[in-house]
């Protein structure tokens, strides 16, 4: 899962990214995408260059318009600014949309080749439901157990902002002095949206507090050691060998912006977080929301990219919870145990062979191990995949002043020009919460050949727009996460049966996700409720199983996107695999699944079904 989520525009892209680099026109430089026929000019232009070419535009000008998103890309002409978080911003980024879609309007798609019809569907698509949607633009919570301002600015300023000489220490004592107006914003926002009704529920709130708090301790703040904001800066400043003075200037300007502007801020939104604890329900679901019904049917419609409704989803996931739990016996039968399912949670949640001690020593072992998984997998990969990432991959721990409120294992891209490698977090706050019978199927998941595999493909192909390779499809991108889990089976991995175990619990995990989702959101469960369905259909423990009720009800229908994805495209490679008998090569299907970066799962299915008919023509 990726650790920063914020829409700018979705003509530009979903901001689901990490990178640092540097060059004012990185995202001319540093993509691949959009290149053919973007050198052309006036007449000689065919149209699939033409639209080529207002698509670099687009994106280029969108962009330009975030200073995160430069960062994220690798740029670094804003690097002393933040987004606009305001709602006129907001305004103003629909009417960008609404103009780009006019302009898409005009171009002749009978002249366009088939690669420029798909980025002309993918674009026109994505515009569209952009308009539609932003009715519900206020419907989410800016500030949850997931996600928020909180987090997000010290993880920017530490992961992101890469300070290579001193005009880029200047700009980040710049992002310092400047980020009360991201949080006067943020507040604004919370504000709005409690005066029509939507506030996040009262659990929130005690889990959201204190990483408030926690993110302005420690010095300068107070007499602890250095946080983690003003250690990074230090640390970085100390990298350039600036003479004596100049460094003491930047460490003393920093110092003074962080008492006087950084934690005021955060106090601001604590304060504003109080008040609204005091009067927030303890209704859950989204049924609560103004039109909420129809806004969770959106919601749905939207991350799996389906017609299914919430009905459906339920019912799929029901009949996958009792598929994988008959699929679990096998497993107890080959270890021997005796007992029940349930007996057999209970045991592979509480013995102690299953877990790393927690300790620092632990933690480094879990790493190791994890990194070896990688390693290993990397080795099998050409095997059964063509298209490889140049991009490396590391297995990271999540920074502590975040552990404690963010999931269990996230993604995060590699820079685009090379300068950092992708990054699979591991959330080792708990060593109890991450079993080592599931670090197989996490490692393949967030690393090789999970969402590394997908997300630094797509982003180094070549002779696609550059909007394409950035575009949100979460049933795509965490479908094939969820797919390649069971994609290392099939590559004979997983040989101890607990580890097998453990992926399996992965699946279970996402298929009761489909029946709480579906339940808190539009059956009406409480909190409660769903966290009872978990612990007595998993075998995560209960701290395991609270945090994840607390992410599906901060992020509602973002989870059902996982099972969804992975059951299409495991139907179309056994369906391909049917059609097309001894001549089926698993290689050339991951082709087609990834040579177009993410895609709704309708067209993927096309596109699959166009290549199945083409190897029997």
């Amino acid at each position: 899962m990726n650790n920063f989520y914020k829409s700018v525009s979705v003509v530009a892209l979903s901001l689901s990214l990490a990178a640092c680099g540097e060059a004012d026109d990185a995202t001319n430089n540093a993509q691949n995408g959009g290149e053919q026929g973007t050198h052309a000019s006036g007449e000689h232009q065919t149209e699939s260059q033409r639209l080529n070419a207002f698509f670099e535009r687009v994106f280029n000008e969108a962009v330009a318009r975030s200073p995160m998103f430069q960062g994220y890309l690798g740029m670094k002409s804003d690097n002393d600014k933040w987004d606009d978080y305001s709602e006129a911003n907001s305004i103003r980024e629909l009417e960008y949309s609404r103009k780009a879609l006019a302009e898409l309007l005009t171009f002749d798609v009978a002249k366009l080749d088939d690669q420029a019809k798909l980025s002309y569907e993918l674009f026109k698509r994505q515009g569209e439901r952009e308009i539609e949607t932003f009715k519900y633009h206020n419907h989410n919570y800016p500030i949850h157990t997931m996600r928020g301002s909180h987090t997000q600015i010290p993880t920017f300023l530490i992961n992101m902002h890469r300070v290579d000489n001193l005009a880029d220490a200047e700009a980040y004592v710049s992002r310092l002095s400047s980020v009360d107006a991201v949080f006067d914003e943020v507040i604004k926002g919370l504000e709005r949206r409690q005066a029509m009704g939507v506030m996040a529920p009262k659990f929130v709130y005690p889990v959201v507090l204190p990483a408030v708090r926690n993110a302005v301790s420690g010095f300068p703040f107070d007499d602890g050691e250095d946080n983690l904001v003003f250690a990074d800066f230090k640390r970085k400043v100390a990298s350039l060998e600036l003479d004596e003075d100049t460094s003491a200037d930047l460490i003393a300007r920093a110092e003074a912006a962080l008492v006087s502007v950084y934690k005021p801020s955060f106090e601001k939104l604590a304060v504003v977080l109080e008040a609204q604890e005091a009067v927030a329900t303890t209704d859950d679901g989204v049924w609560k929301l103004p039109d909420g019904e129809a806004y969770y049917n959106s919601l749905l419609e939207g991350f799996t990219t389906t017609k299914l409704t919430a009905n459906e989803v339920h019912q799929i996931g029901l009949d996958n919870v009792a598929r994988i739990h008959a699929e679990m016996q096998g497993i107890m039968d080959t270890v021997g145990f005796e007992g029940d399912l349930q007996e057999f949670f209970a045991f592979t949640r509480d013995d102690d062979q299953f877990y790393y001690p927690n300790t620092d020593e632990g933690r480094d072992a879990y790493l190791a191990e994890a990194t070896r998984l990688i390693d290993v997998m990397k080795e099998t990969i050409p095997q059964y995949f063509n298209l490889i990432p140049q991009a490396d991959v590391v297995v990271t721990r999540v920074e502590e002043f975040r552990e404690q409120a963010a999931g269990k294992a996230f993604y995060q891209r590699p820079a685009m020009d090379g300068s950092r490698p992708g990054r699979y977090y591991a959330n080792l706050y708990d060593m109890r919460q991450m079993p080592i019978y599931q670090m197989e199927a996490l490692a393949y998941h967030e690393g090789i050949p999970g969402h590394h595999m997908q997300l630094a493909i797509a982003q180094e192909l070549k002779g696609i727009p550059t909007f394409q390779k950035f575009m949100s499809a979460t049933a795509y991108t965490e479908g094939w996460g969820l797919y390649t889990e069971m994609l290392g089976k099939d590559m004979g991995f997983y040989s101890d049966p607990y580890s097998d175990f453990g992926r399996l619990a992965m699946e279970l995990w996402r298929a009761c996700r489909l029946v709480v989702d579906t339940g808190l959101h539009y059956k009406r469960w409480t909190r409660e409720e769903a966290i009872q369905y978990l612990q007595d259909n998993t075998p995560n423990p209960a701290g395991d199983t609270v945090n994840a009720i607390n992410r599906y009800i901060s992020m509602p229908g973002q989870a059902t996107a996982y099972m969804i994805g992975k059951l299409k495209i495991t139907e179309l490679r056994e369906w391909s695999r049917q059609e097309l008998g001894e001549n089926f090569n698993i290689s050339s299907f991951h082709d087609e699944v990834l040579k177009n970066g993410p895609l709704p799962l309708e067209i993927l299915e096309r596109n699959i079904r166009n290549w199945v008919a083409s190897q029997q023509g």
